[in-house]
């Protein structure tokens, strides 16, 4: 039985703005808020925030919410009635395999064509979890939610199976036999009619096989598709004559200035920039140099919100800006378009500080921004004599080109399908028809194809429209290399055995060429023959071949040459963004990722139309009303988003969404943006017009859930006074001075934590890894919408100052604060809720009753109710996942953060087995292990000389709502304020 509650969320009203931005001008301009509700002081959004159990309380009178929870411990009760399933043993136990004890391997999983170094971690023969290689320089152990969510992918039970004609189940021997034919005619028409596209790669062993393809069938032609890959291959052509890889290195950049650049963000290189700009905070609160960064951007983003400083531009404006610094720097003789006397002066003082930082700064421009900017910047870059310390080149780690042929693009595709040249059409792990652009009309030219093919992973979009479907493995069941961001070579292993009738994509082309037994393993060992057996196992038990990165290059760019400056034109300008969770939509099928609170907006489950606060206000826009966005007669309909700080005539937009074909979490969300992208101009488009379509549509944000109420939640200190040191006191029994008894040392470690608010970049990192590592449910929109998700590490976001253009952000992960004097210890009426030895706040689920009387009295709101039994129903693969060490939690039980105990708990076995104390460092909580910036450091308290003590006696240290007395053993370290550049030469 299960109670159906009227939950939807009622349409909202558009905003008050002169109430806003009255309010700003008062005294509550100079703190931090969350959400425009928030500001406007809205009478719906103070009942929400009030309310004990935001998702009933409005709705129910006392009567009726007894009625809910006497049915929820009702339910609670008869959870544990059901039959169990019944496992059947070992007849003969593997060797090495010991129940209880995890094994690790080293292994790799690729994005957009970029390895990611991983260690996988198995229970009995199931991998559970996905940690970043610790041995890797670009990995370090970290990782990012994108790496977290692969394990979840591995087990997604909408994966192709088995390999398909015409829409039907079939064999391999079948396309072996089709395989053999098209070889048959091939080899007489020396290749000529076969066309092969990729997303993007960088496998040294697919480009072999290609080019061992091109020796045979000479005319084939190749052609990559990497939808949000950008253009920054292009211009590098276009600055040096050639195509380069751009590696940036910001540990070693004092002050970095980026133009549309959201380095921080999601993409395949995220995770080496975050680690470099970690380092980079780490050195200069040392006193080791500067971290400065600037930031000029029309979209926000992560990058924008970690910025010192952040101008807001429209995308017309960005030309001018690149031209106005070139200037200043000795470059041209300034813009076209004159830039406004603030933002000029800006720009020259910018450039000073630049000037004398000369080999300690960095220019960026991001990859999708028209490429005479990026070709100035690589100019600027070298000009300032930046290249070869804060930068370097080497040839590209994506192969552009196999066999002395140059890879072409789509459209190149579409003109040979066109001009009748293709006859047969492998598409290979990409998805053309979901990504491309529109006016490709993709579909009805794959019409004209005799013969197509597609490889994948999952029955999509395009797999629907080609004669064969071919199921690929997935990295963490099948061998694999690919070549990492700084161009080192990285082996995947496979942690399990396949799970489906798949083949890796070197076993598909081997199988092209006549393989009836094609081995990836055996393709893989072909292309590293070179190295001999115990060097082969040594890479691969380090998951990568030592001393392959690329090496770097010396080039020399040309002066900058411009474009003509776009021609004025009415209506609105469109940006086109991946999703920050999902990308272009190859990972929308995984709903640790869809329920995933996007780093900006804090959204869920949808995509989009991102619109700037005074256009809501001139168009009478509310978040989640339905708009109309036209442009060339063609159409986009979505719900809009108001963003703090975007450009005022410009729209965002986001891919990754409106899929038919993705699996049961994908399809039906969102809206598709490829009608309005155009292969000419894929990226940014102007001239469109808004409309309101009258409509209204409930979103799912978390933006503000749980928003605490205090005097100090976010803290900022002035970097003169942010690393003073002060005199602290003593905040538990074991740090107590003034005692008649001798000093004691704990029996057991006091685990606490610390949060630097100043290194967190709010990626989300740690959200995921927790969820992973502790079995935590996806609960869906509807759910997310009423404040029941289920995650135990919020990661809030906080702006300060106009809503128009906010001076600055701060992002605030939130998990539970294990309290000395724990409110929720108090409340318990069947002590669910305890303080342990080690002065952990444990739960016990077994003693729970789902009162909620715990959450009542928490003032941080970091418990989760499991309303309903999210884990039952799940498919046999997704609970093959789960972490064994953690209870599977079914309804009507409290649960929260517990500084994942089980981590502790086999720490502390260790320990006495080999009778010494726990090491410093020894256990790490899954969110601190997967944070690439060090933001969060776990420890024991009790030791003076653990890191998680350091900064802890500085002027930034702050518990949070610590005037209520709570006492919580996770604590912060506020942001480093930097004064603002024209200031300081004022």
């Amino acid at each position: 039985m299960q109670i159906r509650e009227d939950t939807e969320p009622q349409q909202s009203a558009p905003l008050d703005w002169k109430a806003i931005r009255t309010r700003l001008e008062g005294e509550r301009g100079a703190g931090y808020w969350r959400s425009l509700e928030q500001l406007a002081d809205e009478p719906a959004f103070a009942e929400f925030v009030e309310a004990e159990f935001p998702s009933i309380a409005p709705q129910m009178d006392r009567r009726r919410f007894l009625q809910v929870m006497g049915a929820s411990m009702a339910m609670a009760g008869l959870a544990g009635c059901s039959e169990p399933e019944k496992g059947v043993p070992y007849v003969v136990q593997p060797e090495k395999i010991i129940p209880g004890e995890a094994q690790w391997y080293a292994t790799t999983v690729t994005f957009a064509g970029y390895a990611q170094p991983v260690l996988g971690r198995t229970h009995v023969g199931r991998p559970t979890k996905l940690e970043g290689n610790p041995d890797h320089p670009l990995s370090q152990g970290a990782s990012t939610a994108i790496i977290q969510a692969a394990i979840l992918q591995l087990y997604d039970p909408d994966r192709s199976q088995a390999p398909r004609f015409k829409g039907v189940d079939t064999t391999w021997d079948g396309f072996q036999l089709d395989a053999s034919r098209l070889a048959e005619r091939l080899d007489q028409q020396r290749g000529r009619g076969l066309h092969l596209l990729f997303g993007a790669s960088s496998s040294p062993t697919l480009r072999r096989q290609l080019e061992e393809l091109l020796q045979r069938w000479p005319e084939a032609q190749l052609y990559r598709h990497e939808p949000f890959e950008g253009d920054h291959y292009q211009a590098a052509e276009r600055a040096f004559g050639r195509a380069v890889e751009t590696h940036y290195r910001f540990e070693a950049a004092e002050w970095v200035l980026s133009f549309e650049h959201d380095w921080l963000g999601v993409g395949p290189r995220e995770l080496p920039h975050a680690l470099g700009w970690g380092e980079r905070k780490r050195r200069a609160a040392k006193g080791d140099g500067e971290a400065r960064l600037l930031v000029v951007e029309s979209v926000p983003t992560l990058t924008g919100a970690k910025a010192s400083e952040r101008q807001r531009i429209e995308p017309e404006a960005l030309q001018a800006y690149l031209q106005a610094l070139a200037a200043a720097l000795g470059e041209g003789e300034g813009p076209t378009q004159a830039l406004p006397d603030e933002r000029q002066r800006w720009i020259e003082a910018v450039a000073r500080e630049l000037k004398a930082r000369a080999g300690r700064c960095l220019i960026t421009a991001g990859e999708r921004t028209p490429v005479a900017i990026q070709a100035a910047v690589h100019r600027l870059n070298q000009r300032l004599g930046n290249v070869g310390h804060t930068l370097s080149y080497s040839e590209p780690v994506v192969w552009l080109e196999a066999g002395g042929q140059r890879l072409g693009d789509l459209p190149a595709l579409v003109d040979a399908i066109r001009d009748d040249q293709v006859e047969a059409l492998l598409m290979l792990e990409c998805n053309p028809v979901n990504t491309a652009p529109a006016d490709l009309e993709l579909e009805s030219m794959l019409d004209q194809v005799p013969l197509r093919v597609h490889a994948g992973l999952y029955y999509d979009e395009t797999a629907a429209y080609c004669h064969w479907h071919l199921p690929l493995t997935h990295n963490l069941d099948g061998w694999n290399d690919a070549r990492a961001a700084d161009g080192s070579v990285c082996l995947g292993q496979p942690l399990v055995r396949t799970f489906y009738s798949s083949r890796t994509l070197s076993e598909v082309l081997a199988l092209l060429q006549g393989d009836l037994t094609p081995d990836g393993r055996a393709e893989l060992r072909k292309t590293w023959q070179s190295l001999d057996e115990n060097a082969w196992r040594q890479a691969l038990e380090l998951g990568f071949i030592a001393d392959t990165a690329l090496p770097p290059l010396t080039v020399e760019a040309a002066p900058a040459s411009w474009d003509a400056e776009p021609t004025p034109a009415d209506g609105l300008t469109l940006r086109f963004l991946p999703d920050p969770s999902v990308w272009d939509g190859r990972l929308a099928n995984l709903g640790w990722l869809q329920e995933l609170p996007k780093p900006i907006s804090k959204l869920t489950w949808d995509n989009v139309i991102g619109v700037a606060p005074r256009l809501a206000e001139a168009y009478g826009l509310a978040n989640g009303d339905m708009v109309r966005v036209t442009l060339d007669r063609r159409v986009v309909i979505g719900p809009v988003w108001i963003m703090p700080g975007h450009a005022e005539r410009t729209l965002s937009l986001y891919a990754g969404y409106g899929r038919t074909r993705g699996g049961r979490v994908a399809d039906r969300l969102g809206y598709d943006l490829a009608p309005l992208r155009t292969a000419a101009d894929p990226w940014l488009r102007r001239g469109a017009k808004l409309e309101k379509t009258g409509e209204f549509m409930p979103l799912a944000t978390t933006q503000s859930h749980h928003m605490p109420q205090g005097k100090e939640v976010i803290k900022s200190e002035p970097r003169e006074e942010a690393y003073r040191k002060v005199a602290t006191e003593p905040l538990y029994l074991f740090e107590q001075a003034k005692t008649l008894y001798p000093p004691t040392p704990p029996k057991e470690p006091v685990w606490g934590m610390t949060i630097d608010l100043d290194q967190c970049i709010g990626c989300n990192a740690c959200v995921v890894a927790c969820q992973a590592e502790n079995n935590i449910p996806v609960v869906g929109k509807e759910q997310v919408a009423v404040g029941r998700n289920m995650h135990w590490l919020r990661v809030d976001h906080y702006y300060k100052g106009d809503p128009d253009e906010p001076e600055s952000s701060a992002f605030q992960p939130v998990p539970c604060m294990q309290c000395e004097q724990a409110p929720c210890e108090v409340g318990c009426p069947v002590n669910a809720t305890v303080h342990g030895p080690d002065g952990l706040n444990e739960q016990i689920y077994n003693r729970c009753i789902g009162t909620r009387t715990c959450a009542s009295y928490c003032p941080y709101k970091v418990r989760r109710f499991n309303w309903f039994d999210w884990t039952g129903d799940d498919e046999p693969s997704i609970q093959h996942q789960r972490n064994p060490n953690v209870t599977v939690r079914s309804r009507g039980v409290m649960e929260k953060c517990t500084y994942c105990i089980q981590r502790i708990s086999e720490a502390r076995i260790a320990a006495r087995i080999e009778d010494r104390p726990i090491a410093d460092g020894e256990v790490q909580t899954a969110c601190q292990q997967s944070c690439p910036t060090q933001a969060i450091v776990f420890g024991d308290l009790s030791d003076p000389g653990a890191r998680v003590r350091e900064g802890r006696d500085t002027q930034r240290h702050y518990a949070l709502l610590e005037e209520l007395g709570t006492r919580p053993k996770t604590t912060y370290l506020g942001l480093v304020d930097l004064p603002n550049i024209v200031e300081d030469k004022s």
